[in-house]
């Protein structure tokens, strides 16, 4: 297969009008090389508008056949009114209404079905828009018994029906189990589809096109004017995501780079903005910057504990981590010291009557010298492949917050010191993040 090919994804508020749908095909027709395309459902037209998933999730739940009738009528105007002002004539209506079908029927429809529709016709009205040919996920994305990505299944078969298509748009967001039923990734999955499309033909660029220019160094609703990084790497997107940044999914990143395939994210609605390059390893002409990124999220707790020689008993961590895992609780960070242990975990996964018994447990077990519980921490990761080269970031870091009177109730920095962490409190959360993208921002 022609290695020579870029995977276009685009979003939601990519396709949420007609005049949206003009906009990606101009931009998939000004280059030859961008030969597969993924679309999702439209998203909103303007901030009190309804996404297209949002209404089928609707329609799934309406309590009367009326309020679901409403929902299709909703439904239906969006589609056929980008149908219309395409000058389509894809009889767009008519496929809603065997959807609508399938749902009253007796046998209904299951949910993963009912809210895949959405892709599925933007993705026919794209198709028909563009000259190209439509490919259904449901005959290329394979889900085993489990719900998870069968990729031994999937990748041959992508590369195998695509060869046959020149050109094609294919529906992100959903595939097919065993038994041919319809199942859909995680909200937002469309990414993943089209990261698993380039993954199939080996593509030499996935593009994935939002709207927004690229990953920005700092949440912009907290930092305005945030600037966009020029290039990430895998291992710092990964960072960036575990803690808040929602450009891409994780799980999108996970098949383009087992081959190393690059990712630019750009904004449809600005196509002079070069966006974001997310590689494997970032070329020695990349920013320079000591820090490629800020992240955060509120909503941690911290389980402080001290005792003296603590170093010298053999599994005395193990045995704290046991009483979490007995809980169910999954931990997020354990920095140590000499005597000391911390254990950082999302609050939202502990009840009052597990952290009580832990801590009943630690000291009664254990012995400790002193144990303190924490709630309202927010966590902020500083993520940068050039931190190893430049000493005294984390220094840098304790002084700026210290001298806003800030207090830091943990630092943590991987071995590979990509990655430092520092814990606030949460009222401290987005003057920490102003802070420190000050800092770090030229």
């Amino acid at each position: 297969m022609d290695q020579n090919i870029t995977v276009v994804k685009f979003g939601g508020t990519s396709l949420a009008d007609a005049s949206q749908f003009k906009k990606v095909a101009s931009i998939i027709k000004a280059d030859p090389k961008r030969r597969y395309a993924v679309v999702s459902a439209p998203g909103k037209r303007f901030s009190s508008d309804i996404k297209i998933t949002d209404l089928l999730i609707r329609c799934y739940n309406a309590k009367t056949p009326e309020d679901r009738s409403a929902a299709f009528d909703v439904i239906a105007d969006r589609y056929t009114g980008i149908e219309r002002d395409l000058a389509l004539s894809t009889d767009i209506a008519g496929e809603i209404d065997l959807i609508r079908e399938k749902v009253e029927s007796p046998e209904g429809v299951t949910y993963s079905y009912l809210i895949s529709r959405g892709e599925y016709l933007s993705a026919r009205l794209m198709s028909a828009y563009l000259g190209f040919d439509f490919v259904d996920a449901a005959d290329l994305v394979f889900f085993d018994d489990k719900g998870v990505l069968d990729e031994a299944k999937t990748y041959p078969r992508v590369r195998e029906v695509l060869e046959k298509h020149r050109n094609a748009v294919i529906p992100g967001f959903y595939g097919s189990l065993a038994d041919g039923s319809i199942n859909t990734f995680p909200r937002g999955g469309s990414d993943i589809t089209g990261s698993v499309i380039a993954r199939g033909v080996e593509a030499h660029l996935y593009e994935n096109w939002t709207d927004v220019s690229g990953v920005l160094m700092a949440d912009p609703k907290i930092i305005p004017d945030a600037k966009c990084i020029d290039v990430l790497t895998y291992r710092e997107l990964r960072e960036l995501s575990y803690m808040g940044t929602q450009v891409l999914q994780e799980d999108a990143v996970f098949p383009v780079k087992q081959l190393g395939i690059p990712i630019n994210v750009r904004n449809t609605n600005d196509v002079s903005a070069p966006g974001t390059m997310i590689v494997a390893e970032a070329p020695p002409s990349a920013s320079g910057r000591t820090v490629t990124g800020l992240a955060g999220r509120r909503g941690f707790s911290v389980l402080l504990i001290e005792k003296t020689f603590m170093n010298n008993q053999v599994g005395f961590m193990r045995r704290i981590l046991s009483l979490f895992e007995k809980h169910g609780i999954s931990i997020e960070h354990v920095p140590t010291g000499i005597d000391t242990l911390s254990v950082i975990f999302e609050s939202a996964r502990a009840t009052p009557e597990a952290i009580g018994d832990i801590i009943a447990s630690i000291n009664r077990d254990l012995k400790v010298d002193y144990i303190s519980y924490s709630e309202n921490v927010a966590l902020v990761a500083v993520a940068g492949r050039n931190m190893v080269n430049r000493s005294g970031t984390a220094g840098m870091i304790l002084t700026q917050l210290g001298k806003a009177g800030i207090n830091i109730l943990l630092l943590s920095q991987s071995s590979n010191e990509i990655n430092i962490i520092v814990g606030v409190e949460a009222m401290h959360f987005e003057k920490t993040l102003r802070i420190l993208y000050d800092l770090f921002k030229d």
